[in-house]
């Protein structure tokens, strides 16, 4: 994560291209034949920022009250993952701006979010997965390693159109001048974009056909 700080910082302070691979391994105090056992390119070493944020809020789903609903536990996750002060400062945020607008500048570290994005997709699958689980899905020991290695088609769905809620509200919001709180902040425009999801069927058994 040290390399992935420093990377940030560069970035920030001096733009993405006036910075190299062996910029960001002097400021990490590593040589860059280290760096690039770790990462192929400078692009690369911002993931696992990206992936910090994209997991800390579906590990927040995860820990959410067991009673909430799948939409409660989203908004649950929002509230205590993109309010500024909860688990991420203010100043964080408009790093986060900053490399959002990085990402659209670049197409090297644009794909290095839209991968951090996939893999986030895939975990809030599984923790929706075990949300929504009856009891008979543990009847017996499940030959697998993970208790849901084919979840239901709709939980992919219902992941996907979950992620994309925040992940467009986020990008709204760097891609504005507006403060990360407020009603034009990243949290305030993800419960929105949840809000007009109303009516949507968020488990397995509530899908057509289920």
């Amino acid at each position: 994560m040290e390399i992935a700080r420093a990377a940030a910082g560069l970035f920030v302070r001096r733009g993405l291209r006036a910075t190299r691979a062996e910029d960001i391994a002097q400021a990490a105090g590593i040589a860059p034949r280290t760096f690039y056992r770790y990462f192929a390119t400078k692009e690369e070493a911002v993931a696992p920022l990206y992936a910090a944020g994209a997991r800390r809020w579906a590990e927040a789903v995860r820990s959410a009250p067991a009673a909430l609903s799948v939409p409660e536990a989203l908004e649950h996750a929002v509230h205590h993952t993109l309010t500024p002060g909860e688990g991420v400062s203010a100043a964080s945020w408009e790093w986060v701006r900053t490399l959002m607008h990085l990402a659209d500048t670049s197409p090297a570290l644009r794909r290095v979010w839209a991968e951090v994005c996939r893999s986030s997709e895939d975990l809030l699958t599984s923790i929706l997965a075990e949300r929504t689980a009856t009891p008979a899905d543990n009847v017996a020991p499940h030959p697998h390693p993970h208790p849901h290695p084919h979840p239901h088609p709709h939980l992919r769905f219902t992941s996907a159109v979950a992620s994309a809620a925040v992940r467009v509200a986020v990008e709204s919001w760097a891609a504005g001048t507006s403060p990360a709180s407020g009603a034009q902040g990243p949290a305030a425009l993800a419960l929105r974009n949840l809000g007009a999801l109303r009516g949507f069927a968020w488990g397995a058994g509530e899908a057509a056909g289920a």
